[in-house]
Parts: C-alpha cells; sequence; structure tokens
C-alpha cells in the first residue's frame, strides 16, 4: 500500500464549493482517472481519502492539502497530472508526494491569508489593524447550525500586515460573501497569520473582529485567498508541511 499527498488550489468560482461536493469531485477525478485506491472494509466500502484543514466556503486557498492511500504504487507526479486533468479547472492539483513519516495533520498549525478590502484606504485598515493587535481578547458572533456563538478571535491572530493594492488584480483571492465584479482601484491588503485553533477562526472571524475593535466597515465583500498552511517558526512564518516528505523521498 502507499500513501501520496496532494496540495491542491482551489481557485475562481470554485471558491464557493463546499468541502463535501469538492470531495466528491475528487473521488469521481481518481475513478476517471483509474488512480488504485484502497478501499474501507464493510457494507459500503468508501476510498481512503483523508482532508487535511480544509477552507470554509466562500474562500480561495493556494494550499489545500488531501492524503490518499492507494494499493498498487504509482509515481507521484504522474498521479498529480492525470488526477489534475480529470479535475474541473478551478480545481487545481500543484503538488504530489509520497508519503513519509509522521502524519500531515499535525504538522498545520495556522494559515497564512491574505485578504483583499475593496474600498478600504491602507491608512484606515493599518489603525484598525492596530487597534486589534493591541487588544487582548476580541468576541466575535458567528452563526453556526446549532445557531449563534460567541468566540474569541483574538488569540488566534499570530501576525497582521498591511499594505496598499490594486481591487481584482488578483485572480486567485476570494470573496467572504456574494461574487461580485469591482472597477480596480487603490484598497488595503492584509496578510494575516492565524493559528488553526478549536473552533477554527477563519477570515469573516478576523474582519468581525476588526469591526469589534474600529468599526472597520468594507463597502463591499472582502475577498480572501489562504496561501499557505504549516507549522510556525520563530519569525511567525510558516514551514513547507510537504519538506518533510520530500527529504524522506529523496534519502
Amino acid at each position: 500500500m502507499q500513501k501520496i499527498r496532494l496540495r491542491y488550489a482551489k481557485r475562481g468560482r470554485l471558491r464557493f464549493t463546499s468541502h463535501r461536493d469538492v470531495a466528491r469531485a475528487f473521488e469521481r477525478a481518481l475513478r476517471r482517472a483509474g488512480v488504485p485506491m484502497a478501499y474501507s472494509q464493510g457494507f459500503s466500502p468508501h476510498p481512503k481519502i483523508s482532508w487535511i484543514g480544509a477552507a470554509p466556503t466562500g474562500v480561495a486557498s493556494e494550499a489545500e492539502y488531501v492524503e490518499v492511500q492507494l494499493v498498487e504504487r504509482v509515481d507521484p507526479l504522474r498521479l498529480a497530472q492525470v488526477l489534475d486533468s480529470a479535475l474541473a479547472p478551478g480545481l487545481d492539483v500543484l503538488e504530489a508526494v509520497e508519503a513519509g513519516p509522521g502524519g500531515l495533520a499535525e504538522r498545520m498549525e495556522a494559515s497564512d491569508w491574505h485578504i483583499e478590502l475593496p474600498g478600504v484606504a491602507p491608512e484606515a485598515l493599518r489603525g484598525a489593524v492596530e487597534r486589534l493587535l493591541a487588544t487582548e481578547h476580541v468576541e466575535v458572533e458567528r452563526l453556526t447550525k446549532d445557531g449563534r456563538r460567541l468566540i474569541d478571535a483574538r488569540p488566534a491572530v499570530i501576525r497582521a500586515e498591511v499594505t496598499e493594492g490594486v481591487a481584482g488584480e488578483r485572480d486567485a483571492p476570494s470573496a467572504v460573501g456574494t461574487d461580485m465584479s469591482y472597477p480596480e482601484r487603490s484598497c488595503g491588503i492584509l496578510r494575516v497569520v492565524v493559528r488553526q485553533t478549536t473552533p477554527a477562526v477563519r477570515p469573516d472571524d478576523v474582519l468581525s473582529a476588526l469591526r469589534v475593535v474600529a468599526a472597520l466597515e468594507p463597502p463591499v465583500p472582502a475577498k480572501a485567498t489562504r496561501l499557505a498552511q504549516g507549522r510556525l517558526d520563530d519569525d511567525g512564518g510558516l514551514s513547507d508541511p510537504l519538506a518533510q516528505d520530500r527529504q524522506a523521498g529523496i534519502g
């Protein structure tokens, strides 16, 4: 049995695809590509696929991870190519490596998010972020299937910085809200590293926290993309979660 770890992207309109639908799309693509999947035992066997830290519906990602178990050995590069061809554009397989020692989920300590806020001046965003970082606790409200609940978003925010960008210049970031098009204009860009806690703090929770501490209200929906997942280093950056697997393969 062989275990393969894949990094894939969720782009464009497919950012609005639910994780359940993404999982179904991958299962269909694996069957179409003729991948020799391993299956569970029992009355209703399922392919052995493990999803790691899937992004919420409504945001894009360049760093989604999934692990598949096979009954025959395959070339990871070839697997990535055939699977990518079988998936719809917008679900793009970026890399495949044979799994080395250790679990993949334990390497996912935090996410690096790029959040574009059309209509928000960088100076206003920078001031709101400074207030957020200066506050120890910020409770925000989230609507769940069990009703509304309060979560403390502030402890999960490890690092945040603001730059200036042009709204609409990136194709990858997604909307936290409805899918709309806006004319290009200067806007604030928030890069934020968020620890993956339970419950998970999402990009919209960070924006809610900015609303709480600084009354920041973007005039149009923000657009968020996860750029990376991994372990935190001493500088608040993230290590590549597949680096250990590549190293094991070389050895």
